[in-house]
Order: C-alpha cells, then sequence, then structure tokens
C-alpha cells in the first residue's frame, strides 16, 4: 500500500511536533538534570537552612524568658514545703501514714471514712545515694463517696506535693450498714519526696522541717 504524500500544513505540523520533541529532550538530557534539579535541590536546602536559622533566632530571643524560669524553679526548688519535712524515709512513712488518719478525720461530718490498714512500702528504685528519696505507703480505706472524693483532693492538692498511685476502688456487697449502702473499699498507694541533706536547698530545708514524733501506731 503507497502511503499518501503529506499536505503542505501537514508536513508543517509534523516539523513542529518533532522540533518541539527535539527541544524537550534537549532540555531534560542537556539543561534540567546537570542545571535545573541540583538548583532546586540548592533552593531546597536553603529553605532548610533559612527555617532553622528562624529557629535558632526565636531561641535566642527567648533567652532571657529562659533564663528567668530557670531562676523560679531554683528558687522553687530551694522550697521546703513541696517536700516532706522529715529527713530519715522511715519518719516520712510514718507521718505520711498518720497524716492521711488525720485528713480522713476531717471529712467525718461528710460520711465515713476509716482507714483500715497503713504499711510502709520498699522503694527499691531509689538509692541512698540519692539526693530526693522516695517514701511510699499504701492505704487501704472503708469510705464512703463524698468524703473519699475530698480526702483525695487534699492529699492531691496541698503541701508537701504527694501523688496517689496504684488506685482502685469496690463495694463489698455482703458488708450492710443501717443506710443499705455499703462503703467502698478502697486502696492505694501514697508517695512523697524526703530531700537529702546534700540535695540543693537540703540544709536549708531540714533547718526549717518542724521535728515531729512518730506515732507508735503507724505500722498497724
Amino acid at each position: 500500500m503507497k502511503m499518501r504524500p503529506m499536505k503542505p500544513a501537514e508536513s508543517r505540523m509534523a516539523a513542529i511536533g518533532l522540533l518541539v520533541l527535539v527541544l524537550l529532550l534537549a532540555y531534560f538530557l542537556l539543561l534540567h538534570w546537570w542545571f535545573v534539579a541540583p538548583l532546586r535541590d540548592i533552593d531546597s536546602q536553603m529553605d532548610d537552612l533559612r527555617g532553622t536559622q528562624s529557629r535558632y533566632a526565636t531561641a535566642i530571643a527567648q533567652k532571657p524568658q529562659l533564663l528567668k524560669r530557670i531562676e523560679q524553679l531554683g528558687q522553687n526548688q530551694s522550697d521546703s514545703s513541696t517536700f516532706l519535712s522529715e529527713t530519715d524515709p522511715n519518719a516520712a512513712s510514718a507521718a505520711l501514714m498518720q497524716r492521711v488518719v488525720d485528713d480522713a478525720a476531717k471529712f467525718a461530718q461528710q460520711g465515713s471514712c476509716e482507714v483500715s490498714q497503713k504499711m510502709p512500702v520498699n522503694n527499691l528504685g531509689t538509692a541512698p545515694t540519692d539526693p530526693y528519696q522516695k517514701v511510699v505507703v499504701s492505704i487501704s480505706l472503708h469510705c464512703d463517696m463524698q468524703p473519699l472524693v475530698g480526702l483525695l483532693y487534699t492529699l492531691e492538692k496541698g503541701k508537701p506535693y504527694l501523688f496517689v498511685q496504684d488506685f482502685s476502688v469496690y463495694r463489698n456487697p455482703l458488708v450492710n450498714t443501717q443506710k443499705n449502702v455499703a462503703p467502698l473499699e478502697v486502696q492505694f498507694t501514697l508517695a512523697g519526696y524526703v530531700r537529702a541533706s546534700g540535695a540543693p536547698g537540703g540544709s536549708q530545708a531540714n533547718a526549717q522541717a518542724p521535728t515531729e514524733q512518730t506515732p507508735g501506731d503507724d505500722n498497724e
């Protein structure tokens, strides 16, 4: 089959299309991969460097505020009220258990709340040389809902800073009361921190800490 000769207009269109194809090939082979692509990569790296420079500039501008914040944190470290006043972990455990008994008694008008068991818990994660000694006690309560809420709020929101952990609560269906509502059976551990005399501000805290007599029945 013979091919039909192309008309002049068709020849011009074919020539233009071929020229465009050659130009595109020449662009990608001679310009894009050798010049354009490296320049775009350099531009991307410049954007990253400008972003990094901006972050460093922001951090440098915030240096006075950061130094002021560090100074405030240092002053808070010297505040003895954030730590347990005792320097001996055993004495601190006894005082911590007695505090729970005293705080529970404050909510007697709101309902029954009785400490049924209290005992110190060995803290294996703290070494004697650590500047801050963690003191942990285990507490069991027979407590109504309203005084329980008040007790937990008092323990966690006051000073020294205390932390309620391993909290569990249930209602014993076998216990009957005059109101036909059994109190809640509550168990949790309560943790606080004792600052050693060698810690920052420790000597000042020890000098300000009041001397308390350890109750004799705290380990029951």
